[in-house]
This record gives C-alpha cells, structure tokens and sequence, in this order.
C-alpha cells in the first residue's frame, strides 16, 4: 500500500502528497500527516486517492461531531479543528489570488468567522422514496452522488430544522404524492421556520390535513412549490409570523420569502455587513451602487449612513421585495431599485455607473467579468468593495481591476460563512490613488 507525507490542502479540502514528481490528492488526510491511500484515478501528472490509514495524525485532527460524515456531502472539513480550518480558506484565497490573478493586497484583512455548529438558516434538502432503506428519506446528497444521504440529524443545520429531519421522513411518506416530492426548501428567520415543499401533482384533501397537523405539532409554516422559484406560495397556516432577518445595529427587518437567496449564516452574514460597511465607509450624501444586490442585504445599511444608494439586480421579484423593504424601514428616498442584466452590462447600466463615487459588488459564483471590463480607465467610481462566493472569478476580475483599470487591491479576507465545508467567501477592497 503506498503512503506519503501530505503537505497542504486544496481547494477541495483533499490533502496533498507528492510522490515520484506527481500530486496525490488524498481524501480526508491533512495537512502534516502521514498516511497510507489508496488511488482511484490515475493521470500522468496527479492520482486521486481514498484515505487507507493515518499512520502519523495531525495534532489538528478532531473527531467529527457528525456520525454522518464521510458520506453526506454537505461537509469535508469536520475532521479539522475549526480555527485551522478559517486560516486553509485563507491561504486559498491567496493563493488564488495570486496564481490566477497574480495580484497580492496590501493587506490580509482578519477572516470574518463565527459560530460553528448550528448556523445553516437556509437548505435545500432532497427527498427520495428508498424502501430499502426504510421508506423515505430527507437530507443532503451523499458525497460525489446523487442519492440522498440516510441521515437522522444534521449538526450544521438550525436545530429546529435537525430536529424535523425524521418526522419529515414520517409526514412525506403518508402523503398520496410521496414519490412526486423531489425537495423541501429550508428557511428559518427570526420568528418563523418555513418548509417549501417542491410538489409535482396536487395534493389530496388528506394530504393537506396531515400537513396542518404537521405544521401545528411543530410550529413550522408550510409553502407549496408547484412550479419554479416564485410559484411558491403560503399554504397554512394563512394568518402568522412572517419570514424575516433583523439587522439590530442597523435599525432594519427584512421580509423574505423561503425560495429567495438569502445568506445561509445570519450571525455572519451580520459581521460580513459590519465589515463591508467601513470598508465602503459610506458618507451621507454620496453615490453609491449597489450591484447583484438581491434583496437589499447591503444596500439599505449603506442607505442608513445617509448616502443614496441604488441597488442593480437581475431578479424582478427580488427588487420588488428590496423596494418593500426599503419603504417598510423608512429608506425609500435614498434608494433606488431596478432590473438590470449585470452579466451583460448594457449602455444604461454603464450611464448609471459613471455618477458612482464608490460601488459594492456581491455577485453569484460566475463573478462580474462584464462590470470590471466596462469600468472607466480613468475616472468612475475611486473604491469598490467585491464581496466573493468564488476566488478563481474574484482573482479574475481583480486581474483586470490591477492590470487595466488602475486599481490597488488594497485588502482582502476569507469568510467562514460555511464551516466544515471548502466554500470560500471573501471580501476585498480596490482603490484608486
């Protein structure tokens, strides 16, 4: 059995050992250890191998807290003491930055982390009739798979929502349409959890009676999902709690619905704000663009600080939530919210960005290729705050902000927003002189 010392991990979190000048990417080993593996793809220049035996652990190796890990894919870092894990997500980012990008900040900025167990406020979890295995199952997806994971309880979910993962498994199985129920959208905000159910048949008189008793029993909001996204619609019961997330140091409550993007982790997601914040440091009475700004997340705190701000995005049911929430928390008149294709960039988008003193950008994983590339040579906006789900497309963009746009990355930092997993979050700051 071959073994060989790992010495770092990638961006998947696999360990990495060199041996005979090719990279063996280890699953589950660390970095420091010794192991012995087994290989399961081989190429010319690098192998992919399962974990046989540690033969010398890491001093950060942890028992993992979830008997499931290993085969849900949710997680791939639970094994990793957590502060070790926050400093792998930052030596990525670096090292993305400057292999991809060759770009360096001025500064490292410290990784916005927070609570470990318990965070995930948002999930989509699959559902699948396996009799087998006992009937239904509800969870996360098994690692490289796509059949749902037989698990009783998840330690990264909301405890709430852990706490319905069996009797989800009881409430789906009695239903008439049992096998035409693919997922339940999970969301939990400050006065209510919501359950989505993604429903392809209608269901019985029955069925609707064993969900009002489900929803009674456990204190849950149920939302039936025929369709896409916005065809979700409040199911019982009818009058209650709306879904919502305070941001106490801002003064601000926002509405959601269980099918729109929100940021999974609400204790970060309140730091990560805090941080963008004097970042930007916005000054009452500026310009300030908000882009991929989804349901206002960043831009109503900006508008609080007394600049106007206007909020670019590409969902139409999403600005009209940010413009309810804007009037519901007395910022209507310092923002503005529209519809714009921001991975096209059009001539009007471009007209917008020219008033722009500073701009704030959190978009999806593709990044905003097209906004960097149309930002003026000279001119335009003199700071910009990228927040990151994907370091390849920041490093990317912040190629053409350092090379053609005449911009300093200033800072950069990893977010934890999901621990125990290789996603990486960051912020980072371009400046002008």
């Amino acid at each position: 059995m071959p073994m060989g010392v790992i010495e770092a991990l990638d961006h998947e979190a696999r360990g990495i050992a060199r041996l005979e000048g090719k990279a063996i990417f280890v699953e589950g080993a660390l970095p420091g250890e010794t192991v012995e593996f087994a290989s399961y793809r081989k190429k010319n220049h690098y192998e992919q191998a399962h974990l046989v035996r540690v033969l010398q652990p890491s001093s950060l190796r942890v028992t993992p807290r979830c008997p499931h890990f290993g085969i849900c894919g949710g997680c791939v870092m639970q094994h990793l003491e957590i502060a070790a894990q926050v400093a792998v997500k930052q030596r990525v980012l670096e090292d993305t930055l400057w292999h991809i990008g060759r770009v360096r900040p001025d500064e490292i900025l410290p990784p916005i982390q927070g609570p470990a167990w318990g965070y995930r406020h948002k999930a989509r979890l699959g559902v699948r009739k396996v009799p087998k295995k006992g009937g239904i199952l509800v969870g996360f997806r098994e690692r490289k798979s796509s059949y749902i994971a037989d698990i009783q309880s998840c330690p990264v979910l909301h405890p709430a929502v852990s706490a319905l993962l069996m009797p989800l498994r009881d409430l789906i199985g009695g239903l008439s349409i049992c096998a035409r129920l693919p997922q339940v959208e999970v969301a939990v905000g400050d006065r209510c959890v919501a359950l989505a159910l993604r429903i392809l048949e209608p269901l019985t008189p029955v069925d609707e009676t064993r969900l009002k008793a489900f929803a009674d029993q456990h204190q849950v909001t149920f939302y039936l999902q025929p369709g896409g996204p916005d065809t979700a619609e409040r199911f019982y019961p009818l009058p209650g709690s709306e879904l919502d997330y305070r941001l106490p140091e801002f003064g601000l409550q926002m509405r959601f619905r269980p099918t729109d993007f929100t940021q999974v982790n609400h204790a970060i997601n309140r730091v990560l704000i805090r941080r963008a914040l004097t970042l930007l440091a916005p000054a009452p009475g500026e310009r300030i663009a908000d882009l991929f700004c989804g349901l206002g997340n960043f831009t109503l705190p900006i508008a609080r600080s007394g600049a106007k701000v206007i909020g670019l995005e590409g969902s139409a049911a999403l600005v009209e939530r940010a413009q309810e929430s804007a009037r519901r928390n007395g910022l209507a008149e310092r923002t503005h919210f529209a519809v714009a294709n921001l991975f096209e960039c059009p001539p009007e988008i471009l007209r917008t960005l020219e008033g722009m003193e500073k701009i704030l950008i959190d978009p999806p994983r593709e990044g905003a290729l097209e906004i960097v590339k149309s930002l003026p040579e000279q001119g335009g906006p003199q700071r910009l705050v990228y927040i990151s789900c994907n370091p390849a497309t920041l490093a990317r963009d912040a190629a053409i902000l350092v090379s053609q746009k005449h911009y300093r990355l200033r800072s950069a930092g990893a977010i934890n927003m999901f621990p125990h997993t290789a996603h990486v979050e960051s912020i980072a700051v371009f400046e002008r002189d």
